[in-house]
Formats: C-alpha cells, sequence, structure tokens
C-alpha cells in the first residue's frame, strides 16, 4: 500500500514538473525573438481560424513553431480576437508581440492616387487594377461627381467603398467652397461651376494658368460666344471611355453632339471628366482679365488675347514654332 502510495506521489510530482517545464518551454518559445529576418508583409484572410494564422506565420518565417503560437495564444495573450487584413511584422518580432499586431488590427495602408481630370471611365479602369481592393462597381459614377487625389485605403476594402468615398469628399468639396464663389459668376448651381471646371483641367496642366483660363470661358460666357473648346469635342466622340488616339479633324469641329462647344451655345450638358480642387476654385474665383482667346504658346503654357487680331498673332507664332520643331525632329 506504501509503494502504491509512492508510486502514485511520484507520478503526481513528475506530473506537476511535466506541466511546469511545459509551462516554462511555452513561456520562453512564446516571446523570445522570432526567426523573421527581415520585415515582412503577411495577408491574414477572413475566417482564419488560430491554427490557419499559426500556419500562415509559420510559413512565412514570422514565428518558428505553430504549436507554442496556438498554446500561447489559449493560455497566455490576451483573450481578444486576431483580426484578418494585411500586416507588417517587423524582423526579430516576437509570436507574443505578432498576436497583438493581430489583436490591434492595425493593418498595411494601401494607396491609390487618381489623377485631376480622368473621366469617370478611366478611374473605374483604374480601381478595377488597383491590387487590394475587392469587389465589383455597381456602375459608372456620373461623370464630375468624383473628387481626384490620393486615397488610402486597407487589405479587402471594396472598389464601392472607395468610389463612394470619392464622392462625398466632392460634395463636401462643393459645400465649403460653393459659398465663396465670386459674385456676378455665370453659374446658377454648382453643376455648371464643375462643368466649366472640368473643361478647364483638360484644357491646361499648369496651375498658374487655371484662373487665366477660367476667367477666358467665363468672359465668353457674358458675351454669348461659343467655348470652342478641344477638350469638350472630343468627349462628344469617346464619353471619356478611352484616349482619341489622334488630332481634331475639322470635320470633328463641325460634327454636332450635345459636347461640341464649336456647335453649341452653351455648357455642355455634363463635365467632360473630374475636375481637382484647384480647378474648380479657378471657375469659382477666376482672374480679372479681358481675355477672350488663348492658344498653346509651344512651351507647355499657352498664350493669351483680348481680341481675335491678337489671338491670330498668337496662332501664327505657335504654329510656325511647331513648324520649326517638327523639322528640327526630322534632322
Amino acid at each position: 500500500m506504501r509503494r502504491l502510495i509512492s508510486i502514485v506521489l511520484a507520478l503526481g510530482f513528475g506530473g506537476i514538473l511535466l506541466i511546469l517545464g511545459t509551462g516554462v518551454w511555452v513561456y520562453s518559445g512564446f516571446d523570445r525573438p522570432g526567426p523573421l529576418q527581415r520585415d515582412s508583409i503577411l495577408i491574414i484572410e477572413r475566417g482564419s481560424g488560430v491554427s490557419a494564422i499559426a500556419k500562415d506565420l509559420s510559413r512565412a518565417s514570422v514565428i518558428e513553431n505553430a504549436l507554442i503560437f496556438k498554446l500561447g495564444v489559449r493560455f497566455i495573450s490576451d483573450p481578444a480576437p486576431m483580426k484578418a487584413g494585411e500586416y507588417l511584422f517587423p524582423a526579430g518580432i516576437s509570436a507574443l508581440n505578432a498576436v497583438r499586431i493581430l489583436q490591434g488590427g492595425k493593418t498595411v495602408i494601401r494607396r491609390v492616387t487618381v489623377s485631376e481630370g480622368l473621366s469617370s471611365a478611366e478611374i473605374v479602369e483604374i480601381l478595377r487594377h488597383t491590387e487590394g481592393l475587392t469587389g465589383k462597381l455597381t456602375g459608372l459614377p456620373a461623370e464630375g461627381t468624383l473628387l481626384p487625389e490620393t486615397y488610402h485605403f486597407s487589405f479587402g476594402d471594396s472598389r464601392q467603398d472607395l468610389v463612394d468615398r470619392m464622392t462625398s469628399a466632392q460634395v463636401k468639396l462643393l459645400a465649403e467652397i460653393w459659398p465663396k464663389r465670386r459674385e456676378g459668376g455665370p453659374f446658377q448651381t454648382p453643376h455648371e461651376a464643375i462643368t466649366l471646371a472640368s473643361i478647364v483641367e483638360k484644357e491646361t496642366g499648369k496651375s498658374t494658368e487655371r484662373a487665366k483660363v477660367a476667367a477666358v470661358f467665363i468672359n465668353r460666357i457674358a458675351k454669348k460666344m461659343r467655348l470652342q473648346s478641344d477638350p469638350t469635342v472630343i468627349y462628344g466622340i469617346t464619353k471619356g471611355r478611352h484616349p482619341l488616339g489622334r488630332r481634331l479633324s475639322r470635320n470633328d469641329l463641325r460634327t454636332k453632339t450635345p459636347y461640341n462647344t464649336y456647335i453649341i451655345d452653351k455648357l455642355p450638358p455634363t463635365p467632360i471628366s473630374n475636375p481637382g480642387r484647384d480647378a474648380i476654385l479657378a471657375v469659382l474665383q477666376p482672374d480679372s482679365t479681358n481675355d477672350l482667346y488663348f492658344v498653346a504658346d509651344g512651351h507647355g503654357g499657352h498664350a493669351f488675347a483680348r481680341t481675335l487680331k491678337q489671338h491670330n498673332r498668337n496662332v501664327a507664332r505657335w504654329r510656325k514654332l511647331m513648324k520649326t520643331q517638327q523639322s528640327n525632329n526630322k534632322e
């Protein structure tokens, strides 16, 4: 009997030592620096359980032992759930700190830049090819309703959510700057301002010229002159779905579309692009000039004129410069 009791006590004591030893092994392995040699980004898929996460981390060499990770999550770390997403794990991170990163949910921030003057179709195409976004778009956003800028997102965010953010940003911007428009302007609605801003955005890429170009168009509207803007003719042909791929012809300028401002006596029915903040501000607060014309100056900007006679001289100068450049290119 005494021998049996001794055996039981010995086994119990051995079991305690085994449990303590296992605990020390798990804790030391869970808290010590891991094998990761350099900072690494890893995606944890939605619906991943502890075993799946342990396997992913082990494959990526973030952790050394999947079993220690699972036991550490169960018995050592805080009970908060680990979240799916894209995470940056620093070199040498311990399994414990890897769990804390996943519990904190601070994912890698991605970005997508939408340039000023792109059509809605072009923006949609960018989003369709942006890695990390998910889901399909419900439709093509109305032209001029998206605000171009750089947007940040996390892996797994939806394309539609990003479009909704662009739309909300445009609404917020208009609410901010529409009340600051110059008195006596030609716009009855923000839609009209966005329409002209979209033309200004396509006419010049120089920020210093936007308010000048806007002034020319506003002056022409005041005098009931046609805008005669080439980008509107192009939009009438392509609807913003693709580049024209060639120079405009005389026949293009004579072809009637709702957007051809060589023919119509008013603004086009919709914007022809998605203008940025500066272009919208330019049409709401244009320069005070009497200019009615502008033409490319051959150096990335434009030459402005008050009279047709001045404008024709600028056009002749531009054509001469283009001819000279073409001759030099052939040599």
